[in-house]
């Protein structure tokens, strides 16, 4: 494999679903030489399973949104997928993926090569529009935490809660100081998504008996 940037810079992307609905998903991107005339491509390694992964394969394009509007990162991450969006034009050979309408930036991206891996696929896209919406103004405290913690709650399935618990915890320090209503909500969201998880009761193996069957 080629290298690739180690800075991840956190967008969301939005791909079609096989029935045409839009998908939204948090994903960290990397930007390297490679399109034409050593152009940068951005370079995204979603985890198998992936519906987004998925949708990229079939549909080979995307449309990469900046924003700091962290009730989205949230949102996706506990089942709210669904914000306004309108059309790109992309280049034209669409139809496209429609960008979030809280996007500072939106990129059109086309897949130009995929290298295939069992857990983490990665993919190759190369920019086709690249617009700007709005200043970037910077980013508080809050903001960064709660996309933090949507990266914490997409691990529920991998972590065990209680070290995601404590890590939310140290995050909840920048939540108190520089929160606005927007990050409040985002992040009360997600402390949910952490509580359900603890209440799920915890598989237990079947029991054996002396012979070795389960019971």
């Amino acid at each position: 494999m080629s290298p690739v940037s180690a800075r991840i810079h956190e967008a969301v992307v939005c791909t079609r679903d096989a029935d045409g609905r839009l998908r939204s998903a948090p994903m960290g991107v990397r930007w390297q030489p490679g399109g034409p005339g050593g152009a940068l491509q951005a370079v995204l390694m979603p985890f198998r399973p992936s519906t987004t992964l998925d949708n990229l394969l079939r549909e080979r394009v995307a449309v990469l949104n900046l924003l700091v509007d962290a009730r989205v990162f949230a949102g996706c991450v506990t089942g709210r997928r669904d914000w306004p969006s309108r059309a790109v034009a992309g280049d034209g050979h669409g139809p496209w993926p429609a960008r979030l309408d809280c996007a500072l930036r939106h990129v059109a991206l086309r897949v130009a090569a995929v290298e295939d891996d069992p857990q983490r696929p990665r993919l190759r896209l190369d920019p086709v529009e690249d617009v700007t919406h709005a200043p970037f103004d910077g980013m508080n405290r809050a903001q960064a935490a709660v996309i933090e913690g949507a990266v914490l709650v997409s691990r529920l399935h991998l972590l065990p809660v209680e070290r995601i618990a404590e890590e939310m915890a140290a995050l909840q320090v920048a939540i108190d100081r520089s929160a606005g209503p927007e990050e409040r909500e985002a992040w009360s969201w997600l402390l949910e998504a952490v509580e359900a998880r603890r209440r799920r009761p915890v598989a237990r193996p079947a029991a054996v008996t002396a012979r070795g069957a389960t019971a």
